[in-house]
């Protein structure tokens, strides 16, 4: 028989008292998030296999598929606040299933696509809003929401889900791609998003009161009314944040992160790669091995959030982003070597891994609106990936080669640690003084 354990006095609902299972509902909850990620991740293993078969058969310059794949980004991120927001007023559930949906029917219309518009329209558009609605704001909220012990590393795990997709679905997709074209990859990405909507559905709650829990680690609270005006509440929250120093230097280098990541990494490495002699399978491969190792420093990153000053943290990863990237241009070359072998474990422990100090460092200073202004936060992140996947294609179209834009991401990312070095720590409240007696 399964052993409960009866919360503190503190935890009781107006029936009375709240028994919490040995296995806390939020670790399930937590468990479903994850699996709603990787199904969803296939979106994001896709443009950097599509940019050379789409320019073979369409005839349409690299610039103009890095412009649909950066509108891509950019709305990942923009709407990453506002899908915060309306997870406040609707609920994660309905939110999520619905940007599942709109991620399958933009994936699925590529398929009849016979102008560079209809790529920028549904791989850039809708597959951009509804990607930005599975954001890591998504995350966020169900962390924040489930979890007041243990929110580091529950971050790191859910952050890692996004890599474990990458992990699962880039070979495939590659695969597919290699021997049967872009149209059947484009179909996979689609089946996958629409297959985990019943998962969310169904095991997916939006609140620990909803099952009369309290908060892993923390006291009961019953669950708040739907906040109304979700858009006026996400530009509320962004120009109250964007009164104080730590939201920009978050900002800035969240945007270096995304620039040095999802914009150069993911966007152009196989077809730089491919650039070099290497076939697009063992590029494609290489990159789902970042994933694996993306998995093990994401998850040792938020251990490490639990323990360690957050801004340190960030510090130390871009600079040793930084120093990776400045070798990758004599990595590459027709076949994988050691040395090449060892960018990719470096530079996959470092990958997203400064996603849990970051989101530490927003609810540090912003409270119960974390959630919306790491929103925000990514939302710079996703900019300045579109801006170096549009560069990235405008470089190698004009250069004949990405040499340029590896080395300006190193210096930028040395740049992004000494910003993280420059957040101040939020003071700490002040005792109130003891009444005269």
């Amino acid at each position: 028989m399964t052993q409960t354990t009866e919360t503190p006095a503190a935890a009781r609902t107006p029936d009375g008292p709240v028994r919490t299972p040995r296995i806390h509902r939020a670790w399930f909850v937590a468990a479903v998030t994850f699996v709603t990620i990787i199904g969803a991740a296939a979106f994001a293993s896709l443009p950097g296999l599509l940019i050379e078969p789409l320019h073979e058969e369409f005839h349409w310059s690299r610039g103009t598929i890095g412009f649909a794949v950066s509108v891509n980004l950019a709305l990942y991120g923009l709407t990453a606040p506002f899908a915060a927001a309306l997870m406040d007023r609707f609920g994660i559930r309905r939110v999520v299933a619905v940007a599942l949906t709109v991620i399958a029917a933009g994936s699925l219309l590529t398929v009849w696509m016979t102008a560079a518009w209809q790529l920028v329209l549904y791989w850039g558009v809708l597959v951009g809003l509804g990607s930005g609605s599975m954001a890591l704001a998504f995350a966020a909220t169900v962390t924040n929401r489930w979890f007041t012990a243990r929110r580091g590393l529950v971050t790191g795990i859910l952050t890692a889900a996004g890599a474990s997709g990458q992990l699962v679905f880039l070979p495939l997709l590659s695969w597919l791609v290699e021997h049967h074209g872009w149209e059947p990859a484009a179909v996979t990405v689609a089946l996958a998003a629409l297959a985990v909507v019943p998962f969310v559905w169904l095991l997916l709650r939006d609140h620990p009161a909803d099952v009369g829990l309290a908060p892993y680690g923390g006291e009961y609270a019953p669950k708040p009314a739907p906040v109304t005006g979700a858009a006026r509440r996400a530009v509320t929250v962004l120009f109250r944040a964007a009164r104080t120093g730590p939201f920009w230097l978050l900002a800035g280098t969240f945007a270096i992160c995304g620039a040095s990541t999802n914009g150069l990494v993911k966007t152009h490495f196989v077809p730089a790669a491919h650039d070099h002699g290497m076939p697009v399978t063992a590029a494609a491969g290489l990159l789902a091995v970042i994933g694996v190792f993306d998995v093990v420093g994401t998850i040792a990153s938020g251990w490490f959030t639990d323990r360690f000053e957050a801004r340190r943290l960030l510090a130390v990863y871009y600079a040793l982003r930084g120093v990776s990237l400045l070798f990758l241009p004599m990595l590459l070359a027709p076949a994988v070597h050691p040395p090449m072998l060892f960018f990719i474990v470096f530079y996959g422990l470092d990958w997203v891994a400064t996603v849990p100090p970051t989101i530490a460092l927003c609810r540090e200073h912003y409270g119960e609106d974390s959630a919306i202004v790491f929103g925000w936060v990514l939302a710079s992140h996703q900019v300045g990936a579109a801006v170096i996947a549009f560069a990235g294609g405008l470089a190698r179209d004009v250069f004949g080669s990405y040499d340029i834009v590896w080395y300006a991401s190193g210096a930028l990312c040395a740049a992004a640690a000494l910003m993280a070095l420059v957040i101040r720590r939020k003071p700490e409240p002040k005792p109130e003084p003891l009444a005269a007696v």
